[in-house]
């Protein structure tokens, strides 16, 4: 039975201010408020020709003095769909630093309420560009803001470490996920598996092989599945 000792991990720390939150004196508009049930804030099927204006504009403005007024005399002008629909399309276009400004506006419009899924996003995009500490700094300020990380938010985390190499820290991230009661799932347990052997980590991907029995019904399935998709690289010997 795997045994990890961990202490709270870096991103549990309260940061005294944020790296990359900017305030930005432009007006805020109130727009698409709704009753019931809250939706994921980020989803959106199809992209108005407003969000991929605003798209292009910041784009264009990138780096340049023109951002500003950007975002005072087009974002801000957005309705709460399409701006999400914009923040989604940067983040779609793997475009960082503009998808951490959307992001920061998003989060001060007069409508916004936290929204795991908006984290859990962001999140995903940072560990995919191996901005670590930023994402450790959200996963922080999710819980500033009354969210309780799921079990995708803890898959992101592993990723991101994995990323940049940090097979430690994604271990700790995996336990504190179990520890908080959330089960991992398919995917939490074939990025596991899969980066561990990269890392020619191949106890600790056994453990983690051996932990499936205790989440699936046909573990041995799920892992002949991985093992098909991502196969073991076979060295070469050069004579």
């Amino acid at each position: 039975m795997m045994s990890f000792k961990f202490s709270q991990l870096a991103f549990c720390e309260k940061p005294q201010t944020s790296t990359f939150i900017h305030a930005r004196n432009t007006p805020r508009i109130a727009c698409g408020l709704r009753n019931g049930p809250r939706k994921p804030l980020w989803r959106k099927r199809v992209i108005s020709t407003e969000a991929i204006q605003a798209v292009q504009c910041l784009k264009l403005a990138q780096n340049s003095s023109k951002l500003e007024h950007v975002f005072s005399t087009k974002v801000s002008r957005l309705l709460k769909d399409d701006l999400l629909a914009t923040l989604a399309e940067l983040q779609r276009q793997n475009e960082l630093d503009l998808a951490l400004e959307v992001f920061d506006f998003v989060r001060k419009e007069v409508w916004y309420a936290p929204d795991l899924s908006l984290f859990n996003q962001m999140i995903m995009m940072l560990g995919k560009n191996k901005m670590i500490e930023m994402a450790e700094q959200l996963f922080v300020e999710l819980r500033n803001e009354g969210l309780e990380p799921d079990t995708r938010t803890f898959t992101e985390m592993i990723g991101a470490y994995f990323k940049v190499g940090k097979v430690n820290k994604a271990m700790n991230a995996y336990e504190l996920m179990k520890a908080s009661g959330c089960d991992p799932d398919k995917l939490a347990l074939t990025i596991l598996i899969r980066n561990l052997e990269k890392a020619g980590e191949g106890t600790l991907s056994a453990a983690i092989k051996k932990e499936c029995a205790k989440y699936f019904d046909y573990p041995e399935k799920f892992i002949e599945e991985v093992e098909r998709t991502y196969p073991k690289r076979k060295s070469i010997i050069l004579l």
